[in-house]
């Protein structure tokens, strides 16, 4: 039945009214007007099916394009996602052909498993700089997996060892009693003691290096800015006007940057000079501990200031020095040649480093070290009262 057209129904209602008017001097029995009824209800009724079929059915020869874009719309939204991701990754591409290496590194990780991009990621966060892929906390110790897992063992009284659904990690750095890791698209995830809000880093962005305190957490944006999180102990958080930093770490209770120039500077509790760096130079990397600070300098030696109570700086002796590791009462230190130095207490057994060979990457706690050897297993020393050196059967542990 073809459909009325308003015309047609228009025309439909004035024959009716004639009609009426025709037969309003006849009487009307009641079963004649039940009738009429019925029968403008059933047209009524066809006219609103028909009406309604015509705007369901001519999909298929175009007369309804709305109707046709609902019906494309998850296809149109694949496509739209696509031109995103393809979008995102070129956009990568160009940083990465600008020669900014660590934006580029971020972008891809943005891009997630679009293409190629999680291992453009990688590799170029390989090239970024030497990150930390073992690292030991106060009576634990943490680990970076090649695929980029994360592995626990040690005290976990505040849950500083609940990393098992961490992936995509580039780097780990273990606090007092919490844990930090910086993920391929430059966020931060964190777990542990939070009584501080050093764990208050889910809305960092643009992150290529995380230093873990005991009260505080640190990252590096890619701009060479630095963020802090946590207790403003002393102003030890007070990093804001820092510019041109390529590396940091967070002591106990102090702060440490390397600047592209190859200085340093510092805040927090000076108590000790910790933070008396200001006529350093020519320095490679730098490490805060409990109350003082390591440097090592471009010739392979090695600089500290601050607390010296059980001789963990002196370390004017070394040389040909590549990384070095303090926190509280003791200072390790990794030689060009895989090789382990260490100065300070040896309370625990936590220097008997001295066997050590192919160790690529060092860190210390207050009472153990750990050390990271070529073939991606792990040696540990020192106490082991929480089971943080049972570590040893640790492989496959990504190298720095």
């Amino acid at each position: 039945m073809a459909a009325q057209t308003g015309a047609e129904i228009i025309d439909a209602e004035e024959e009716c009214k004639a009609e009426q008017k025709r037969t309003s001097k006849k009487p009307i029995r009641r079963g004649t007007v039940a009738l009429i009824l019925v029968i403008c209800v059933i047209a009524a009724l066809v006219i609103i099916l028909t009406n309604n079929k015509e705007a369901a059915d001519p999909i298929e020869d175009g007369k309804n394009a709305e109707t046709t874009v609902v019906l494309t719309e998850p296809e149109d939204c694949e496509a739209s996602t696509e031109k995103v991701n393809e979008s995102d990754y070129l956009s990568a591409q160009a940083l990465l052909d600008e020669g900014k290496i660590a934006e580029a590194a971020i972008a891809f990780g943005k891009c997630g498993d679009y293409k190629d991009a999680k291992e453009k990621s990688l590799e170029l966060w390989d090239e970024i700089s030497v990150r930390e892929t073992v690292s030991a906390g106060v009576s634990y110790t943490l680990g970076l997996k090649t695929d980029g897992t994360v592995v626990a063992v040690g005290y976990n009284e505040y849950g500083e060892c609940n990393v098992e659904g961490w992936t995509d990690i580039v780097a780990v750095s273990a606090g007092n009693f919490h844990s930090v890791a910086l993920k391929s698209d430059g966020t931060v995830v964190a777990v542990g003691d939070n009584h501080k809000e050093q764990c208050n880093v889910e809305d960092w962005t643009d992150i290529v290096a995380i230093s873990a305190g005991d009260i505080h957490t640190l990252g590096l944006r890619s701009d060479g800015t630095v963020v802090a999180a946590g207790y403003n102990y002393k102003e030890l958080c007070e990093v804001n006007n820092w510019t041109d930093i390529i590396a940091v770490s967070a002591g106990d209770c102090h702060s440490a940057g390397l600047k592209s120039d190859g200085t340093v500077v510092a805040v927090g509790d000076n108590s000790l000079e910790a933070c008396n760096v200001e006529d350093w130079t020519d320095i490679v990397a730098i490490s805060a501990g409990d109350r003082y600070t390591v440097g090592i300098k471009s010739d392979g030696t090695v600089v500290s200031v601050g607390c010296n109570t059980h001789g963990q700086g002196d370390v004017k002796g070394w040389t040909d020095i590549v990384a070095a590791s303090p926190l509280r009462n003791h200072t390790v230190g990794l030689k060009s040649d895989g090789t382990v130095v260490v100065a300070g207490s040896n309370s625990y057994g936590q220097c008997d480093v001295g066997a050590w060979t192919d160790i690529i990457a060092v860190s210390t706690a207050s009472d153990h070290t750990v050390g990271l050897k070529s073939d991606g297993t792990v040696v540990v020393v020192g106490s082991n009262t929480y089971g943080q050196c049972d570590a040893e059967g640790w492989t496959d542990i990504k190298l720095p």
